[in-house]
């Protein structure tokens, strides 16, 4: 009787337990990983809708529709997939269980996915790379980065976890092969099977691995593939990046950028010849220079979008915006400034002046230093360094801390406080004109001034304007500027809005700007400006049209200006009519009449060769994919291109050495650390 019982018990498990084909484990597959892409995504999304909209014209994440989008299908959500599905397709020939690497898969994405939400929450950044060597340094704090509320978020997590176990389980159940991928009994099928499972964890491991070594490199499969499939690069707000892009395709972006080719001649022993020529450079320049650049407060000015509308060809304009900045050029250290950037690209040039180091010694597949490069360089050498001590180091920049990621930059920058809307440091003044969106540069003014009024210590300030970053609508009242085209074709209706919007800005900032220095002109202790605009706005679409335009296009203000308590008031140093953002410090010393270290005195005479460099430039609003191809741009004294191969031995020679600085600094192994070679006499 028992064992009928038994027999029947069997037949029933029987009927209710079918193999479930290999179609639909196919099906399941599919469905699963497309589950594990959206877990991510929502990680990224939920609650955290991108903060830093500017003139991004499609803010938001329509992931999956934008696949359908008339005006151009976007398929980066099928990137995503495929990257999770190689991933998915190697743990299941890992554990050969469907059931068993399923749940480990949904298991990472929905912790990865809440590490996503409190990051964000905290910081309002993504995951990067950067954060990697975080967890092998600082792994016992993490419990320190858990936002109000977290607890609520985890309980929801798991809830959401147990109920895909709890389908997991009954699909099993139902699953007489047990979600077993690959059987055999026999000595032979064991051996077969073992050999494709392995095959089928290192072909996904291999491919996985090999996107992530050459997705940043221009001209790679790998970069063909993640173009053409969508991939966007947002770089500038790293959470707006995961949510348009997906966040394994921008985390991928990151692993592994080309920074730079390594110069065939790169040694130690080459460092210190470099080093030994360019100490000898700088006792030459010391002998007859009487100052200490950290014997005054130098202050950086990086106004956005500052440029003079009137030297855009084919515009005219009915009144000069920039008069007193105009006069300001003629009283000391002034001229134009080539930019790599038109209508974005800031942080670029942000990061030549902080550091002295040229885009265009990078390769072409480094778009972004500032997420691409800083976040894991072990030495990160800026001149606000010089000032000694932190707090002598203040940066200011009414908007988000984590534009650019900043915030995290400038404290390994070395700077003490970050102050922006979003603190932790929060910038004292936030006015805003009229029904404009952004702080007015008067307000970042007046909070600098008190930065600088309460210190009795010399300090380096970077002050970061918004008041005219772009879009540009109507925003001001009483605005009595106009332009016209000159070409014979009208502007169009938008262009002209921008430009006259813009135009009445300017001269707002020329009115802020001047009452800025009147102000540091009555302080008792000197005070240097170097101010500089970092690219013309993306307006100007009738001249874009023109590629002959290019270098009017790429074209800023810029200016170096010392105070009544300076000795350096009213100077004006030779071969300053051109320059580019690396070379600002070495400029401010010669205008300050201050002693230079040998990385100074390379600048010195590296400027004295080549006015201004940028890498190629293109007539459009800076996107995040540079230009592979073509010379960069050299500029003489004059402002006229010059061809490199035409350089002479010297020239030859300082561009050489100019390559293996910032190679050593940037990728290399930094044997200038434990030099002098930064270091002011």
């Amino acid at each position: 009787m028992g064992d009928m019982t038994r027999g029947s018990n069997v037949a029933g498990a029987g009927r209710r337990s079918r193999e479930f084909p290999g179609w639909l484990y196919g099906i399941l597959f599919i469905l699963f990983d497309i589950a594990a892409v959206a877990i991510l995504e929502v990680g990224v999304s939920l609650g955290a809708s991108s903060r830093v909209t500017l003139s991004s014209p499609d803010v938001g994440w329509d992931f999956v529709g934008k696949m359908f989008n008339v005006h151009g299908p976007n398929f980066v959500f099928l990137l995503n997939v495929l990257l999770v599905g190689v991933l998915y397709l190697a743990l299941l020939m890992l554990f050969n269980r469907f059931w068993i690497a399923t749940p480990v898969l949904v298991a990472a994405a929905i912790v990865v996915a809440v590490i996503e939400h409190f990051k964000i929450s905290i910081r309002y950044e993504a995951i990067l790379p950067s954060d990697l060597n975080f967890l092998k340094a600082d792994a016992g704090n993490l419990m320190g980065f858990m936002p109000a509320g977290a607890h609520w978020t985890i309980l929801l997590a798991i809830a959401v976890f147990a109920v895909f176990v709890g389908l997991f389980v009954f699909l099993n159940h139902i699953d007489a092969r047990r979600g077993r991928m690959f059987r055999g009994s026999d000595r032979q099928s064991k051996s077969i099977n073992a050999i494709a499972r392995l095959l089928l964890i290192l072909v996904p491991g291999l491919f996985f691995g090999l996107y992530a070594m050459q997705v940043s490199t221009v001209g790679s499969w790998a970069k063909s593939l993640a173009t053409a499939m969508g991939d966007k690069p947002s770089m500038w707000d790293s959470v707006y990046d995961a949510q348009r892009n997906g966040p394994l395709v921008a985390f991928m972006r990151q692993v592994n950028p080309k920074v730079m080719d390594k110069p065939s001649d790169y040694s130690e022993e080459t460092m210190k010849q470099v080093v030994a020529r360019y100490e000898k450079a700088a006792k030459q320049i010391n002998a007859s220079r009487k100052s200490s650049l950290t014997d005054s407060t130098v202050i950086y000015v990086l106004s956005e979008s500052f440029s003079d509308t009137s030297r855009v060809p084919g515009l005219k304009v009915n009144k000069d915006s920039m008069p007193k900045i105009r006069a300001i050029k003629e009283s000391t250290t002034s001229g134009l400034m080539l930019s790599s950037g038109y209508g974005g690209g800031t942080a670029n040039l942000e990061y030549m002046g902080l550091t002295g180091l040229s885009m265009a010694n990078f390769d072409s597949s480094l778009t972004s230093p500032y997420q691409q490069l800083v976040p894991g360089e072990h030495w990160t050498p800026t001149i606000n360094q010089m000032w000694g001590a932190a707090k002598n180091s203040i940066g200011l920049h009414p908007y988000e801390s984590s534009m650019y990621s900043r915030a995290t930059n400038y404290k390994k920058f070395g700077f003490s406080h970050f102050y922006t809307l979003t603190g932790p440091d929060v910038i004292s003044h936030q006015d805003r004109i009229d029904d404009s969106p952004y702080v007015s540069d008067a307000a970042t003014y007046q909070s600098t001034l008190e930065e600088v009024e309460k210190s009795d210590s010399n300090q380096f300030l970077q002050v970061i304007t918004m008041q005219n970053h772009m879009p540009y609508h109507e925003w001001y009242k009483d605005n009595d500027f106009t332009a016209e085209s000159t070409t014979g074709e009208p502007l169009g209706k938008d262009e002209q809005e921008s430009i006259e919007t813009y135009q009445k800005g300017q001269a707002i900032t020329d009115e802020a700007t001047a009452d800025f220095l009147d102000k540091l002109d009555k302080l008792d202790k000197p005070v240097t400006v170097v101010f500089y605009g970092d690219h013309l706005p993306g307006i100007y679409s009738s001249a874009s049209e023109d590629d002959n335009n290019s270098l009017a296009l790429h074209l800023t203000d810029y200016f170096i200006w010392s105070n009544k308590a300076s000795d350096s008031q009213g100077v004006k140093i030779n071969n300053a009519a051109y320059s580019s953002p690396n070379f600002f410090v070495a400029q401010a010393a010669e205008h300050m009449d201050a002693k230079v270290s040998p990385y100074l005195a390379f600048l010195t005479e590296m400027h004295e060769k080549i006015a201004a460099m940028e890498p190629p430039v293109v007539n459009k609003i800076q996107g995040w994919d540079r230009i592979p191809e073509g010379q960069s741009i050299y500029l003489d004294h004059a402002g006229n291109p010059m061809a490199e191969s035409d350089f002479d031995e010297e020239t030859k020679q300082l561009l050489a050495d100019y390559r293996l600085i910032q190679y050593d600094i940037t990728d290399g192994n930094n044997y200038l650390k434990d030099t002098d070679f930064m270091s002011l006499p």
